[in-house]
C-alpha cells in the first residue's frame, strides 16, 4: 500500500492511564537506573506490542514498510512521544520488493536417486528470471566467488553455485552476471537457510537465490560426478514506497553530547514482527515514556528506523543526511533489535566478536562493558555478539560513532552451554518464528523482554548523566581509530545473522 502523507499529522489525543514518570530533576545515574528498573513492567511493555499486533492483524498480517500496518506503527510513536519530546518525522522513499516466485528443480528428475526437493530463497533486490524460469548446467565456483577469475569462461549460460562468505551477496551476483551466468545460487556455510539481500538493485547482477548448506553440498557432489542441469525461477515485484523515521529528543540536556537510542520499526512481509522488532521498538518506547520528565545532563534521542528489513535503509538515510556537526554531536549509539526471543540469550554487541573487516569505533568496548556488567549483576550471564553491519548500528559504525546494544537471538541454534546458562533448549533456534508468520505476541519471552528493557533503561540512565567511559576510550578525539575489545571472548561466542538486513554496509556474509 502506498504511503498516506496525512498519516503523520501529529495527534495530541490523551495517552490514557500511564505509569508515573521518574522524578523531574535528573537524579544521580545509579538512582535513576534503579527507578527505571523498578518502574519498567511487562504490562507496560506489552501494551505497545499488543498495539503492533493489532496494526498487523488489521492490515494483512504484517507491518512491512510502506504498508498501512507500518504507517500506523509510525504514527503510534509520534502520538506517544509528541507531548513530552521534540519529535522529528523524517520522510523517505525506498524501493519495495516482494517475492512472486522462487523455485529450483532438476531439469532431469532421473539424474540422481539422492535428490531432495531444493528450497531456494530469492534474495531481496535480485533481478528476476523470465516467468517461465531459466535452465542451465550447474557451474561450481571455486573459493568464495569473490573475484572475477573465480568464474572463468565456462560459466556463460550456466547457474553458478557459490558458497556464502568473504564478500557481499551483491558482489557474488554481480560477478556471476558479468561472467554470463543465467543465475546464481549461494549456499550456506553453516546450518540453516540463507535469507539474503543485495542491499538495493544491482545493475548487471545475475538472478540470485540462497539455499541451505545441505543442498549446496549435494549439488556440488552431483556436479563432480557429471553434468547437473537445473531449472531456476526467481521473480520479484518492485515499487517505490514512502515511509519515515521517527526521532523523539529530550527538550533538555547537552545537545552537543547526544545519546542516540534506536530500534527498527518495520517487519518482514511474512508476519507481524512482534519480536523482530516490535520488542526493541516497545522497549525503547516504554523507557522513553518513563524518562519523559527527566532533565538529563546529556540530551537523549529515541529513534525508530524504517525499512531495516530491506537493508538498513532508514538508518542509512538518517546518518547520510546528518551534517558533520550533527555527527560530531552524537556521543554514542545504542541499538536494540530482537530483545524477547523465546529461546533467549543475553547477547551483547562486542568489538571482539566483530566480523573481519568490520571494526567498531573506539568507545564501543566501554558500551559493551556497561551491558556485560548489568547482565552479570541481574542474570549472571551474557554472550558476545558480532558487529557485522547487518543491523541499524551499521551506518553509525561507518560514521565513526561508538555503538553497542543487546539482542536475544534470531535463527541461530542454542548451544548446550547456553542452555545451561539461560535455561533454554539446546539444539533449537533462539527464535523459531524468526521472519515468519508465527512472530506474534505469543512469541515473546516476557522474562527476557523485561530484563533487556531494564538494560536499556540502565544504559540510558547512565549515559544521559555521563559519557566519561566512552570519552576516555576515544581519547576525546573524533578521529579515534577503531579498537578491539579487551573483554574476554568465549570460544562459543554467538552472533545474530540478520541476513535480510545486509545493505551496502555489510561487507561480509558470515
Amino acid at each position: 500500500m502506498k504511503f498516506v502523507p496525512s498519516l503523520f499529522a501529529v495527534s495530541l489525543a490523551a495517552l490514557g492511564a500511564l505509569a508515573a514518570p521518574v522524578e523531574e530533576r535528573g537524579p544521580p545515574a545509579h538512582a535513576l537506573s534503579k527507578q527505571l528498573y523498578n518502574r519498567l513492567t511487562i504490562k507496560g511493555l506489552t501494551r505497545h506490542t499488543d498495539k503492533f499486533q493489532s496494526f498487523a492483524d488489521a492490515n494483512g498480517g504484517n507491518r512491512v514498510f510502506g504498508s498501512k500496518g507500518h504507517n500506523e506503527t509510525i504514527q503510534y510513536f509520534v502520538d506517544q512521544t509528541k507531548p513530552y519530546y521534540d519529535v522529528t518525522v523524517q520522510p523517505a522513499t525506498f524501493n519495495y520488493t516482494e517475492t512472486v516466485k522462487e523455485t529450483v528443480e532438476f531439469a532431469d528428475p532421473s539424474a540422481s536417486s539422492s535428490q531432495d526437493e531444493i528450497k531456494v530463497k530469492l534474495m531481496t533486490y535480485s533481478s528476476s528470471t523470465p516467468e517461465e524460469g531459466v535452465t542451465g548446467e550447474v557451474a561450481v565456483i571455486p573459493n568464495n566467488g569473490c573475484k572475477a577469475e573465480d568464474y572463468g569462461e565456462d560459466v556463460k549460460g550456466k547457474i553458478a553455485l557459490v558458497v556464502r562468505g568473504e564478500c557481499a551477496f551483491g558482489d557474488k551476483a554481480t560477478l556471476a552476471g558479468k561472467a554470463g551466468a543465467v543465475g546464481v545460487l549461494v549456499y550456506n556455510n553453516e546450518e540453516g537457510d540463507v535469507n539474503g539481500t543485495l542491499g538495493g538493485p544491482v545493475k548487471g547482477a545475475a538472478p540470485a537465490g540462497g539455499i541451505s548448506k545441505e543442498h549446496g553440498e549435494l549439488l556440488k557432489k552431483l556436479a563432480s560426478e557429471g553434468k547437473v542441469t537445473l531449472k531456476l525461477t526467481l521473480v520479484e515485484f518492485h515499487e517505490e514506497r514512502s515511509t519515515a523515521n521517527v526521532c523523539a529528543q529530550t527538550k533538555s540536556g547537552n545537545k552537543k553530547n547526544v545519546i542516540v537510542v534506536g530500534a527498527h520499526s518495520d517487519s518482514v512481509v511474512a508476519g507481524p514482527g512482534i519480536n523482530d522488532n516490535g520488542s526493541g521498538s516497545a522497549a525503547l518506547l516504554e523507557v522513553a515514556h518513563l524518562f519523559r520528565n527527566v532533565k538529563p545532563k546529556n540530551s537523549v534521542r529515541f529513534c525508530w528506523w524504517t525499512a531495516e528489513e530491506f537493508g538498513l535503509l532508514g538508518a542509512e538515510h538518517y546518518v547520510k543526511n546528518l551534517s558533520e556537526e550533527e555527527k560530531n554531536n552524537i556521543a554514542l549509539y545504542l541499538n536494540f533489535d530482537m530483545v524477547a526471543s523465546p529461546n533467549a540469550i543475553n547477547g551483547v554487541y562486542s568489538p571482539s566478536a566483530s566480523a573481519e573487516g568490520v571494526d567498531a569505533p573506539a568507545g564501543s568496548t566501554a558500551i559493551e562493558k556497561i551491558f556485560v556488567d548489568f547482565f552479570k549483576e541481574h542474570h549472571g550471564y551474557s554472550t558476545p555478539s558480532e558487529f557485522n553491519g547487518r543491523s541499524d548500528y551499521g551506518p553509525f559504525i561507518e560514521a565513526g560513532i561508538p555503538s553497542g546494544g543487546t539482542f536475544t537471538g534470531a535463527e541461530g541454534i542454542m548451544t548446550e552451554e547456553e542452555a545451561k546458562q539461560y535455561g533454554g533448549q539446546a539444539g533449537v533456534a533462539y527464535d523459531e518464528n524468526y521472519h515468519a508468520a508465527g512472530d506474534t505476541v505469543d512469541n515473546l519471552n516476557h522474562d527476557f523482554f523485561l530484563l533487556h528493557a531494564r538494560a536499556i533503561g540502565h544504559a540510558v540512565a547512565t549515559y544521559s548523566d555521563s559519557t566519561a567511559d566512552v570519552d576516555a576510550e576515544k581519547g576525546n578525539s573524533t578521529n579515534a581509530k577503531p579498537i578491539k575489545s579487551t573483554l574476554a571472548l568465549p570460544a562459543n561466542a554467538q552472533v545474530k545473522p540478520v541476513y535480510t538486513a545486509c545493505g551496502s554496509h555489510a561487507v561480509y556474509d558470515m
